[in-house]
């Protein structure tokens, strides 16, 4: 389960260059690829628990079907992201797991600029609501299997080039699994579906979107894990405009960085990374610096 948070920067990319077609819905997403790293499968004991992620995202570079940079004057994107997150896990038994429930509201702070224009905006982006069944398969071994539901919450207007939301509801199955050892290898996987409705205002679809975060790192027995993480995307199926399928690729990515994570004994952790994105296809490519804090309430 998760947010959105980088995947809404970018909104009508492709007036900056009317032969090009991109990838969903101006070149973005619901969701906020590589945003889970470390303990992504894992969800903690029943109780209330409170978490925040903070990103920053930078591009400089908008790239075509075959990856060569479109060279838009002035193109650039900058957001900046806090996303308070609440998560409940009420001690109810399902499936031989435990019930998880959560919302996240991000607070967004975005400009976009290419082809001479510049557009800003600031507030409250799209609320995430989802629900799942966590399991503790053993002391190191957890997983989360859950669906998210992304809610148009944001402000939107088809004729601004920045929207802190995308207008449209969204919906995915996910699965997350995770092997913790505080003093050895530590691997994570979080593998989701995105299914999207269409935009009313502009009567666009964007396609069904597969994608993945994953993180590999190393326990060193401090309450320190130290290691690398990103994100693997792929668009599966194509766009759609007022009922026709729309001709042009399919967007893509992959991204890896460093990743840390510090676990205090006290029921508080701190994760960070910086993950570069490469192998873009149809979308903005650029890097992002994430941080998420965890706290029982």
């Amino acid at each position: 389960m998760t947010y959105p948070v980088r995947t809404l920067l970018i909104a009508a990319l492709a007036c900056t260059a009317a032969a090009t077609a991109f990838a969903t819905e101006g070149g973005g997403s619901m969701y906020p690829n590589g945003v889970d790293t470390f303990m992504a499968g894992a969800v903690p004991p029943p109780g209330l628990y409170g978490l925040v992620y903070a990103t920053n995202y930078s591009a400089d570079k908008l790239v075509d079907n075959s990856g060569n940079d479109l060279n838009v004057p002035g193109f650039k994107v900058r957001a900046t992201v806090v996303a308070p997150r609440l998560v409940w896990v009420p001690g109810t038994k399902v499936l031989s797991g435990d019930l998880v429930v959560h919302t996240i509201v991000p607070l967004v702070d975005l400009k976009v600029s290419a082809g001479g224009a510049t557009d800003s905006r600031r507030g409250l982006g799209d609320v995430t609501v989802g629900a799942g069944v966590a399991w503790h398969h053993s002391p190191n071994l957890h997983s989360v299997a859950a669906i998210d539901v992304f809610t148009p919450t944001g402000s939107y207007d088809k004729n601004r080039l920045a929207n802190a939301g995308r207008n449209y509801l969204a919906w995915e199955p996910l699965y997350a699994i995770s092997w913790i050892d505080p003093q050895g290898p530590n691997a994570d996987i979080k593998l989701g579906y995105m299914m999207n409705r269409r935009n009313s205002d502009t009567g666009y679809k964007s396609g069904d979107e597969f994608h993945f975060d994953y993180s590999l790192g190393w326990g060193f027995g401090n309450g320190l894990t130290a290691g690398v993480g990103g994100f693997f995307y792929r668009q599966v199926s194509a766009d759609n405009l007022t009922g026709s399928d729309v001709v042009g690729g399919k967007g893509r990515a992959f991204a890896v960085g460093p990743a840390m994570k510090y676990d205090s004994g006290k029921g508080w952790l701190l994760m960070a990374k910086w993950q570069k994105e490469s192998g873009v296809r149809n979308r903005a490519e650029g890097s992002a610096f994430w941080l998420k804090a965890v706290f029982p309430l």
